[in-house]
């Protein structure tokens, strides 16, 4: 049996347990996809109280439609659906657009790297630091591409996953990735110069 089909298996299994009344199956479902919809919330949209408010109503909305979920795709992917279309209803109604989010100029909380130096690892502390600068630029870019880039390279969707999440072309998803890469080349380029690094 493929791993594909023992997925579908597995899902099924957990959507009649709670169809059954099981509330622990849910209470995995969520644990299981938790992270997938804290990537795309947290990506899309910028404010913190929202966030967790999405997160709450995209959970209310999987357990709510559960009944007509007919298996045509992994039950994680129809819940990062769920997830986006719900953050992209947010932004139309608070009439939001998907730009550029600065956040603040940060650096390394100093409580991390003093006890790095404390542990005199200062390979640990550079690459600290690298993390650091990637992770504020990735929160620099535009909301669609934040979290487009974070289903690829930190949840390890596919392209054609992320397609069906987000209902855009597979092409044009890997379009966006390779800008969003592109963007955060140029932007690290330009604000930290080589020796820096």
């Amino acid at each position: 049996m493929s791993i594909q089909n023992e997925n579908i298996l597995a899902d099924q299994r957990l959507v009649k347990a709670v169809l059954n009344g099981d509330r622990n199956a849910f209470g995995l479902i969520i644990k299981q996809t938790e992270g997938l919809v804290a990537q795309i919330t947290f990506k899309m949209i910028s404010s913190p109280g929202d966030r967790k408010d999405i997160a709450q109503d995209v959970f209310l909305k999987v357990f709510k439609n559960l009944p007509g979920f007919k298996f045509k795709s992994k039950l994680s992917t129809w819940i990062g659906q769920i997830a986006y279309n719900t953050c992209l209803h947010y932004i139309e109604k608070k009439k939001l657009v998907l730009s550029d989010n600065f956040g603040k100029d940060g650096e390394l909380p100093a409580d991390h790297i003093s006890e790095d130096l404390q542990n005199g690892t200062e390979e640990i502390l550079f690459n600290k630091e690298l993390a650091g600068i990637l992770h504020l630029e990735i929160e620099r870019l535009k909301p669609l591409y934040k979290m487009l880039i974070s289903l690829y390279h930190q949840e390890d969707l596919s392209y054609a996953e992320i397609a069906e999440i987000t209902s855009l072309p597979e092409g044009t998803v890997k379009n966006y990735i390779f800008r969003a890469r592109k963007a955060l080349k140029e932007n690290i380029q330009l604000k930290y110069k080589r020796n820096e690094l």
